[in-house]
């Protein structure tokens, strides 16, 4: 009467002593009737008689309804309802609370009077900060400088890539699977680059003080800023002869060093305090004629005293800087990621 399972030699006669018969096999759960419900049908289809307190419905014996089986027959028992009990949702299994809901609380399932209903509904989506759009949109800009496809921020993060991103353009083969992340809090925009092969890059709208490994895109060409320092002194040589060498304005403290698709330098540029440097196609100090991505006098490169501040001299492409860290992004901020060249519309 405690597991359901068969009593043993010993047990069945102590049972049989209280007027219980043993050796029965269980059955399917038998529900109990309780009392007050009427008789309960007795094993082979015929009605047993009424008695006080409930009895199993395969063998008709009377049952402890604290106990899970009966003593007689080992059938499972369940408890009944309390009177006036909602049955669950048919659909999720969530208590109904009040015979009166219509609904289910839980998945909205219609409810009949009291009963459980299983109609058919369709599944109400789950919100998420994912689902929320922003007010940020991205543009992607075409060759000719005109607009193309738009793409509206999803939540407070979203990822562009190539595969597997919220935003993702799987053409584009120099964008990394997962390249960049947009994040949208408290009315604020900013970037950050997700270890790309290529780098995040984000257009100057104004001067850009230069820090020691930033990495310039200036047209086509990818160089980056080193900071040298300022030499020490030369110890005079054993027989104090002096060494010859080449005339420059003044020391070379900083260095731009344009980069191979490899990471290697190809060539080598040296600044120094209180003189500006201009890159182009065709003019400043150093230019690049191959390059037709480039304007003829393209960006500059101003010295501060110690420091370098990076410009745009007015080019058609721009100049951008690969983003390190968070970088903040605003109304009509212009991105570079893979190949797509993107712009930054807030509603």
């Amino acid at each position: 009467m405690d597991c359901g399972k068969p009593l043993s030699a010993s047990a069945m006669a102590v049972s049989a002593s209280a007027g219980v018969t043993g050796g029965a096999q269980p059955v399917p759960a038998t529900r109990v009737y309780a009392q007050g419900a009427g008789a309960a049908p007795a094993a082979g289809g015929t009605a047993a008689a009424a008695a006080p307190g409930p009895h199993c419905s395969n063998c008709g014996k009377p049952v402890d309804a604290t106990l899970p089986f009966c003593a007689a027959c080992g059938a499972k028992l369940e408890a009944a309802a309390p009177a006036g009990a909602v049955p669950p949702c048919a659909k999720c299994g969530a208590a109904i609370a009040n015979a009166s809901y219509k609904f289910c609380p839980n998945c909205a399932t219609p409810l009949g009077q009291g009963a459980r209903v299983s109609a058919p509904h369709e599944a109400t989506a789950v919100f998420t900060a994912k689902r929320a759009t922003t007010p940020v949109t991205l543009v992607v800009m075409k060759e000719d400088g005109s607009k193309g496809t738009r793409h509206g921020l999803l939540g407070e993060e979203t990822t562009v890539g190539r595969g597997g991103a919220d935003i993702s353009f799987a053409d584009d083969t120099y964008l990394s699977p997962i390249h960049a992340l947009l994040m949208w809090k408290d009315a604020r925009l900013v970037i950050r680059d997700l270890g790309s092969r290529n780098g995040t890059w984000v257009f100057l709208t104004g001067p850009h003080k230069l820090v020691d490994g930033d990495l310039i895109l200036v047209g086509s060409q990818l160089i980056r800023f080193r900071r040298l320092g300022y030499p020490g002194p030369h110890p005079p040589e054993a027989d104090a002869t002096r060494r010859m060498g080449s005339l420059v304005p003044s020391a070379d403290i900083a260095s731009l060093a344009q980069l191979r698709a490899d990471g290697s330098v190809r060539d080598t540029f040296h600044l120094s305090p209180g003189r500006d440097v201009t890159l182009g196609r065709d003019r400043g100090d150093w230019v690049f004629p191959y390059d037709p991505s480039m304007s003829g006098a393209h960006a500059i490169v101003r010295s501060e005293d110690a420091d370098f501040v990076l410009m745009d001299a007015g080019s058609r492409n721009g100049v951008a800087v690969a983003a390190r860290g968070d970088v903040a992004l605003g109304k009509g901020s212009k991105i570079l990621v893979g190949d797509k060249v993107m712009t930054v519309e807030i509603a």
